[in-house]
């Protein structure tokens, strides 16, 4: 069994949030059922995670093997693909312990039709809880096209059975309700082997054409270059034709859409492997049906050149310049003996002035019925209507505008008086506040948490999510609350400190350089005597070399002069007295706006609590005026990464090329003290989230500081990895959940650790993964979330003992439970000494 799609990021990828049982974004009123046991437990109470009426909903009578005829049913209002189901029990607070040890779901476009679901397999019974309070997600593979989906409780044996339950996916923007087409063919190659090339998980009637369905064409799935490999349990992933078999020489698919819509593109994914006489088409002529009684005479057609070089599969786009049509019927030409296609999408807008005609809970009207004609006499009632809401929402405008005059009002006031407490008192006092990385309120953070398209991402196939129930959360202290932290959750035993979870839309500071995620709760720890941070005389700085950079700010390597003068007594310098050391400034472009001006204030308060031998130091800063400045410590020997980089190992071949050496025991005792400084932020609640030899510098004696501005380097850029509109992110040093779900916590700086150490026992001779594109790496988190035994791991380096690897193999232990804590490396690492 190959994989599926490897390299292509599919809607099947993204399409996972939930569509509102649980949210209430789903009306009482569209969620009905075939009986209810009592008022309390009617259909409107199956919502998953709710405890409301009686704790869910329960047919009236017990579910019997032979009589399946109970369901809960859910109206959408309109089509959506629905990738992941999750269902739960009724536990009512303890009182109740009735719940779907199975179930199956049959699902509808129209109301009327009624399909049922079955999995590539072929079955359709789906596996359901074992318990009252426990939710169970599972993948819908395939996914469904729909509008109405149906839970239906099965048993063995007469029992009670009550359900809750939440859809998972998005909606269906592409408005295909069916296709027609010839079946798929098999085709038999050298050595007798047959590949089966029909639409095995088309939902509609077959016969010479198959007809009123959708299928594999449409389930988000694309296949791999070489078809032969292109399958799941048998069911390859292209529907393909022979061209000996079609007279005329191309192969007509009809596509059906929910209404008249402007057609900008269909795209339609080919495979190309000429090499076993398969061709993207030659020639496509598409005709439209809108409002006349018949196809319009004039099709669009678009000729491809041949391409005997590059045998990928592709996606290739037709235009469809803009035509209205409720049908499309294509005709593709045949290039070769066969052609294959495993995906077909369209881009179009509605046609706003035929919406009329098409109720909310039907389809089309067929081609023969009167009603399919635009009803003028309503062109009046529309246009009045349209200008009514216009009005309204210029109003609407106006009013927001007016709103949002003041609030900016208020908010220069509330900043000019932040910028003056800070400028004047850097200082730590009581408060508790979360340092966010979005530059979002704490309250909007709070309610992106617990925001309806937060995606649910299963950790398996039978995954189950404690339920709220019987899960025991730490208290979170009424100042947190107030100021809008988010929920921490504990991972491990009590004692362990709580994973901070922070966004993965901007993790890089004003500066270009790493920001640290703090939780709220943290600033308890951090809170105590006032730290005094020292002003420096920018007259005393001499810029050396510009490390790097970021929108608002950039990095300098400078030599400070009489910088003990202005230190912390208990803070030692490694140099001879009155002789200029080498500092990282950290300094912010005068025309920085207020919000960046006010995080690199509070970056600084930060940065003033970190005390530890391992953690590079906040020593001066320079605030009287712009640019504004922070001055921390800089190691003589650079970044760790450029340090390897310039030597060898110790043996022969070291010897002989007269190579900078350094042996296994110094690595092993530099790892030691970046397990050391992270034991010591972890232990604070902070979570680094940019870990990485990069950003760890190299002072005499092998002495390691860790630090944070390796993101700015453009030294390093190919490191990050760029998603348009947002940040850029170390994926190659990224644990799974950090890349897939956004959660960075200590348990992801554990994983980046064991990156870090492979990194530092191969000299950082190569990039992690260097063998796999960035696409790849993120496919391979991918394969640690599924946890089906095909993700990739980083090798044992050459001069890497069995005990260490085993401690990075632990690392990347895909339960973020299951690693080990900063102080289990670190206690780790001492007795692995050699």
């Amino acid at each position: 069994m190959s994989q599926r799609n490897s390299l292509h990021v599919s809607v099947l990828a993204v399409c996972r949030y939930p569509l509102g049982m649980s949210g209430g974004q789903i009306h009482d009123e569209d969620i009905t059922a075939s009986s209810q046991w009592a008022e309390s437990t009617a259909a409107k109470y199956g919502r998953l995670d709710y405890e409301e009426g009686d704790g869910a909903w329960c047919p009236e009578i017990p579910v019997e093997p032979e009589n399946l005829k109970e369901f809960l049913q859910i109206d959408l209002r309109v089509l959506h693909f629905i990738t992941l189901v999750g269902t739960q029990g009724r536990h009512a607070g303890g009182h109740g312990n009735e719940f779907a040890q199975m179930y199956k779901i049959n699902y509808s476009r129209d109301g009327s039709r009624w399909i049922s679901w079955k999995n590539l397999q072929g079955k359709q019974v789906i596996n359901g809880n074992k318990n009252a309070y426990d939710i169970v997600l599972k993948d819908l593979s395939p996914p469904i096209i729909a509008r109405y989906v149906r839970f239906i409780p099965v048993t063995d044996h007469r029992m009670n059975v009550c359900m809750r339950v939440e859809l998972y996916g998005c909606e269906w923007l592409d408005g295909l309700v069916s296709y027609s087409a010839p079946p798929g063919q098999q085709i038999v190659m050298s050595g007798g082997h047959i590949i089966y090339l029909n639409d095995s998980i088309y939902d509609g009637a077959f016969g010479s054409t198959m007809t009123e369905g959708l299928g594999q064409l449409t389930d988000g799935v694309c296949g791999l270059d070489n078809f032969i490999q292109s399958h799941v349990y048998n069911i390859n992933d292209y529907v393909g034709w022979s061209n000996d078999t079609f007279s005329n020489g191309y192969v007509e698919i009809e596509f059906e859409f929910d209404r008249i819509r402007n057609f900008t593109t269909m795209k339609v994914h080919c495979n190309n492997m000429f090499t076993k006489g398969v061709k993207i088409f030659k020639e496509v002529q598409c005709y439209f049906y809108s409002e006349s009684s018949a196809w319009e005479p004039n099709p669009i057609s678009s000729s491809l050149v041949h391409d005997d070089v590059n045998p990928s599969a592709r996606f290739v786009t037709v235009q469809l310049m803009n035509r209205m049509a409720s049908s499309i019927k294509c005709q593709f030409y045949f290039a070769d003996a066969w052609m294959m296609f495993s995906e077909i999408t369209f881009q179009s807008d509605t046609a706003m002035y035929n919406t009329t005609w098409a109720p909310s809970n039907t389809l089309p009207p067929t081609r023969d019925d009167p009603t399919h004609k635009v009803d003028d006499s309503n062109t009046r009632i529309l246009i009045g209507c349209l200008v009514a809401i216009i009005f309204i929402l210029l109003a609407i405008i106006v009013i927001i505008l007016w709103r949002q005059f003041w609030q900016k009002m208020l908010e220069k006031a509330s900043r000019r008086m932040l910028d003056d407490e800070l400028t004047a008192s850097l200082s730590i006092q009581s408060e508790t506040f979360t340092y966010n990385t979005n530059n979002r309120s704490p309250s909007s953070s709070e309610q992106e948490s617990n925001s309806t398209y937060d995606r649910i991402f299963p950790l398996g196939p039978d995954y189950q999510e404690p339920s709220r129930l019987i899960r025991k959360l730490p208290e979170v202290s009424k100042a947190a609350e107030e100021a809008g932290s988010r929920v921490l959750k504990p991972i491990g035993q009590e004692g362990v400190p709580h994973y901070a979870e922070a966004e993965i839309i901007k993790i890089q500071g004003v500066t270009g350089s790493n920001t640290y995620a703090v939780p709220a709760l943290t600033m308890d720890l951090l809170s105590g005597k006032d730290v005094a941070v020292e002003e420096f005389p920018r007259n005393l700085l001499t810029f050396k070399e510009k490390l790097g950079e970021g929108q608002f700010g950039e990095v300098h390597l400078c030599e400070a002069e009489d910088m003990q003068k202005y230190m912390d007594k208990e803070f030692a310098f490694d140099a001879t007295a009155n002789q200029p050391v080498l500092v990282a400034v950290k300094m912010l472009r005068s025309d920085a706006n207020k919000n960046a001006r006010n995080d690199f204030l509070k970056e600084i308060k930060i940065m003033s609590r970190l005390k530890d031998p391992n953690i590079i130091r906040l020593l001066a800063v320079c605030i009287c005026d712009d640019p504004l400045c922070m001055i921390t410590e800089y190691m003589e020997n650079g970044d760790l990464n450029q340090f390897l980089s310039r030597h060898e190992p110790m043996g022969e071949v070291s010897m002989a090329s007269n190579t900078p050496t350094v042996c296994y025991a110094n690595l092993h005792y530099m790892a030691t003290q970046i397990a050391s400084g992270m034991k010591y932020l972890s232990s604070l609640n902070f979570v680094h989230r940019d870990l990485a030899t990069r950003n760890c510098l190299v002072g005499k004696n092998y002495t390691i500081k860790i630090a944070d501005f390796g993101m700015s380097r453009n030294l390093y850029s190919g490191d990050y990895y760029r998603i348009q509109g947002r940040a850029v992110l170390p994926i190659r040093w990224m644990s799974w959940e950090s890349i897939l779900l956004g959660k960075f916590t200590t348990a992801s700086d554990v994983w980046a650790f064991g990156v870090t150490l492979w990194e530092t026992l191969t000299f950082c001779r190569e990039q992690p993964y260097s063998h796999l594109s960035d696409e790849q790496v993120i496919e391979n988190t991918g394969e640690f979330f599924r946890d089906q035994g095909r993700q990739v791991y980083l090798p044992q380096p050459a001069i890497c003992p069995d005990p260490v690897y085993k401690l990075m193999l632990c690392c990347w232990r895909r339960d973020t439970k299951e690693r080990p804590s900063f102080q289990d490396i670190h206690r780790t690492l001492l007795n692995c000494m050699v």
